[in-house]
């Protein structure tokens, strides 16, 4: 309550440009806050049904959210290869979104490989804790 008042004590006594500013500095932070304790990416791929015909952009992008959990720049460089096989060497679209396909699914296991690991690691920690 204390620092709320001072909040407004010290808002007032600025120029309409600091207001704003600080207003603009508030939103900010608010908007950090709730990025922060948003929810996390689903654990599971997200159910999205591939459409009949679909071009290698949309596909990338409806795998991209079929996917949320995973680390797009890890993706990024097989993705762009499946773009420029279609572009470039005349691959069908279908054949370059069938190994999208593939890609997302061997990044996601991949992924789940990962927390796996990093639950074995937390565990033997707790049972072998090493001095610091």
């Amino acid at each position: 309550m204390r620092g709320s008042k001072r909040l407004v004590s010290v808002f007032r006594s600025l120029s309409e440009s600091r207001q704003q500013a600080l207003l603009d500095y508030a939103e900010f932070l608010a908007g950090k806050e709730g990025a922060e304790t948003a929810s996390k990416p689903p654990a599971e791929p997200l159910s999205i049904p591939r459409p009949e015909k679909e071009n290698v952009v949309k596909a990338i992008q409806r795998l991209m959210q079929t996917y949320p959990m995973l680390e797009r720049n890890q993706i990024f460089h097989e993705a762009s290869g499946q773009m420029t096989r279609h572009l470039v060497h005349g691959v069908p679209a279908i054949e370059a979104i069938d190994e999208l396909e593939r890609i997302f699914v061997r990044q996601y296991q991949q992924h789940l490989d990962a927390l796996k690991q990093d639950l074995q690691t937390q565990e033997l920690q707790k049972q072998d804790p090493q001095p610091s």
